[in-house]
């Protein structure tokens, strides 16, 4: 089978001809048809994690037809079509992940191949209304936007929610899971293309982020908001308290703008703001992802697709941040 390794930090993907996988005890192998990016898989790369060992194969999401299982796994599987859950060993608490959890592609060797070795029970049935490509996108943005959205945020139908940073794949899920439940959903973006294409798939309106008031224009737009997802952090954060009702939730994960400067906690507390940390999601939070995406037949929004022999060019176009949806590799 063919592999792309990153054999280096900074150093481009190689792809290169390996012997096939074999499924170990309680696994499957996986004859993978489209894989997915996601942004961890470019800062494994420039070496923004700790304790990364090479060579490894990158990639959290994919979708295939098992080939094999190993020994104390069910041979029905054999055959079927699937999307794999990356979320690895989350443990028994649903509140949060355990000592022994991960996320595939690291440290484990993940998607972006031809074949792929993972526990049996990280296996779903591929939704009949998406394509292989369309599969591929879902589970680790799907799952990281289900979570923030109903486990953390608990969003109920008729509330206001902001999306902000729209264009990559969670933020979008968020955006079209939230307006299938029901929230009036509104974005930021840093480019006006972005939210234009967000209007296209139902939200309300948005504001560029880089402009000097933008939170004030946007309050005068919508009002303030009910639920507030965000995955930048950085010195915008202390907007979005701003931004958010007295009982309002803000949920977020991650910090690519960095911590923030500036947070004044007593408009948290005094207005009973909750700040909710969420990242993946237990095999609950994919059950459920899953059965939502099926019931309201949402589509991922792709952006381009790569051959698995240009996986290295795939990581410099998100590289380059103007995606609007998932990059996804075909095998």
């Amino acid at each position: 089978m063919k592999a792309a390794f990153l054999t280096a930090i900074k150093a481009p993907l190689v792809v290169q001809q390996v012997s096939d996988l074999a499924a170990a005890p309680g696994q499957a192998v996986v004859r993978l048809k489209a894989a997915a990016l996601n942004h961890r898989d470019l800062w494994t790369q420039l070496g923004l994690y700790p304790n990364i060992k090479l060579p490894i194969t990158l990639g959290s999401d994919g979708a295939g037809i098992v080939a094999s299982v190993g020994a104390e796994a069910d041979q029905a599987w054999v055959g079927r079509e699937v999307i794999i859950n990356p979320s690895l060993d989350w443990g028994s608490d649903p509140r949060a992940q355990g000592p022994n959890y991960r996320i595939l592609g690291l440290p484990d060797n993940g998607t972006f191949a031809e074949q792929v070795a993972v526990p049996v029970d990280n296996l779903a049935p591929k939704p009949a209304h998406l394509s292989w490509e369309q599969s591929a996108a879902l589970p680790l943005a799907g799952l990281t936007a289900w979570r923030a959205l109903f486990t953390r945020a608990r969003l109920k139908s008729g509330e206001r929610v902001l999306i902000t940073g729209v264009g990559g794949g969670a933020a979008l899920f968020a955006l079209q899971f939230a307006i299938a439940a029901g929230a009036e959903t509104w974005v930021t973006s840093s480019s006006p293309g972005k939210i234009t294409r967000a209007q296209t798939l139902g939200a309300a309106g948005g504001v560029n982020y880089r402009d000097a008031d933008w939170a004030g224009a946007l309050e005068k737009l919508s009002g303030r908001f009910d639920v507030i997802v965000d995955s930048a952090g950085g010195d915008g954060f202390a907007k979005l308290i701003d931004l958010t009702k007295p009982g309002g939730r803000i949920v977020f994960f991650g910090a690519t703008a960095g911590n923030p400067k500036g947070l004044d906690l007593r408009k948290c507390f005094f207005r009973q703001i909750n700040l909710l940390g969420t990242t993946m999601g237990s095999p609950a939070d994919f059950a459920g992802m899953t059965r939502f995406v099926e019931t309201h037949k949402i589509t991922p929004v792709l952006d381009r697709v790569f051959p698995l022999d240009q996986a290295d060019a795939a990581l410099r176009h998100m590289e380059a941040a103007a995606q609007f949806g998932k990059i996804v590799l075909t095998s």
